[in-house]
């Protein structure tokens, strides 16, 4: 399951689709839900991002 998580697709998909839900959510739901949904979306989105980045570093393994 760590090499699935890890691969750059999975991380893309993660990223981009986590990040338009974090923008999303507090158009689409009420209140304090959506501003959570937000965040929670956010947090998962720049995990992805900074792992695609730490992986994009010249000299680090490639899969």
């Amino acid at each position: 399951m760590k090499s699935l998580l890890s691969s750059t697709p999975v991380l893309w998909f993660l990223f981009l689709f986590n990040l338009v839900v974090a923008v999303a959510a507090p158009f689409l739901v009420d209140g304090t839900q959506g501003i959570m949904t937000a965040v929670g979306m956010g947090v998962v989105s720049l995990g992805a991002g900074v792992s695609l980045l730490r992986g994009q570093r010249p000299g680090a393994h490639g899969a």
